[in-house]
Formats: structure tokens, sequence, C-alpha cells
């Protein structure tokens, strides 16, 4: 194992419950954002979902949150064109970000949305925490890497979630995790840490929940 980025251990009761508050709680849509002066207000904590499109993003924030039509799922890459606020209560916003990557959308629509989520992630004061998410089937690939590269300059931490951990066989997993380690031991604003999940059967859902729970 790389030293520094184990599996995110399962939390303790205190936090599972306050992740479990903090989820069985209001949370809403707010609005879609295609331009930095239409973000919401900087008055709370902030946590940000990236990744390449199609790695389960919206799946992924459905079953976090319990309801499952809360984030649109697609089957069309590039379908997330503007970033989505999400209210958890009054403590947080949740916000799911445009795929980026390979999208099929006008190269013009790709390269606006592109520079859109450059901007937010270097310049939104309330962002704790970026959660990375790498399809486990996959690993890291050079779309990630770009990804990763931003948040180190902007100086944004940013945790490694994987998805779709159901679609593998154990010692796949653990093939691809070695990958994902080698990857994140080159970006200094990579927390040491990796969530492995899978929307579909629940797997690191609570671990998820308490982690942003405790992000204040």
């Amino acid at each position: 194992m790389t030293p520094g980025f184990p599996l995110a251990p399962d939390p303790d009761e205190t936090a599972r419950e306050a992740g479990r508050r903090l989820f069985a709680g209001r949370i809403e849509f707010l609005k879609g954002v295609v331009a930095m002066e239409g973000l919401p207000p900087a008055d709370r904590a902030e946590v940000c979902f990236a990744g390449r499109s199609n790695v389960g993003k919206s799946s992924l924030i459905n079953a976090l949150t319990g309801r499952k039509g809360l984030a649109r799922a697609s089957n069309t890459p590039g379908r997330t064109q503007e970033i989505n606020y999400f209210t958890l209560g009054d403590s947080h916003y949740l916000v799911d970000l445009p795929g980026y990557g390979f999208a099929k959308a006008p190269v013009k629509v790709v390269e606006r949305w592109q520079r859109l989520l450059k901007s937010y992630l270097a310049g939104r004061p309330t962002l704790r925490r970026a959660f990375v998410l790498i399809d486990a089937r996959h690993g890291v690939k050079p779309p990630d890497e770009d990804i990763m590269t931003l948040l180190d300059r902007a100086a944004v931490t940013f945790q490694a979630v994987l998805t779709k951990t159901d679609k593998m066989k154990l010692a796949e997993l653990d093939r691809t995790l070695g990958q994902v380690r080698a990857a994140l031991a080159k970006h200094p604003a990579a927390f040491p840490g990796i969530v492995a999940t899978s929307a579909e059967k629940g797997a690191g859902i609570e671990t998820l929940r308490a982690v942003i729970s405790g992000i204040a």
C-alpha cells in the first residue's frame, strides 16, 4: 500500500450518526449556474463532486441523499452543463460539477463549461473539499490528472472517491487502488484517504456522508 492513501475507515458511531442526520434533513436543489456571477452567496461550507462524464456522479449524489431523482442521471456523456447547487439543511452546499473529458456536445459548449469549471475551482472561497470521482473499472485517466493538477494550483483539497466498485472482483479493485494511489502521490492537494463506493449496492455511502458532515 502506498503510505498516506489508505481506504477511508468506517466511521465511528458519532460520525455515522452526524452523517445520517445531515442527509436525513432538508435537501433541495437550489439552482443551476452557468456563469460565476450566478453563484449563490458564499455563506456556508461547500463540497463539490467532479468527475469524467459518466463516472456516476448523479447516481452517487442520489444515493447519498436517498432521493432517487435529485440529481439527473443520464447515459449521454456531458449532459450536465451547469454547476448544480443543492442545499444540505442550513450548513452545507453540495455541488455537482459538469463532467469533464469526452462530452457529446458542441466544442464551443464544452469549452464554455470547462472554463466555468476552472473559474469555480480556483475562485470559490468557501469550497472546503472537492471529491474527485474515479471509475473503479478504469482508474485515473489523463482528464482526471488534469483536474487534480488544477486543484493543486488552486490549493483546493481533494479526496478520491472510487465509483462502481460492485462491478469488479477484489483482485481487480486492488490493482485499481494501486494505480490510484500512485497517481495521488504526485498531487500535494490530495487528501489522505480514498472512499470506495457503490451507488447501486450502498457501499461507502455512510462513510462519505460522515466525511461530508465533518467538513465545516
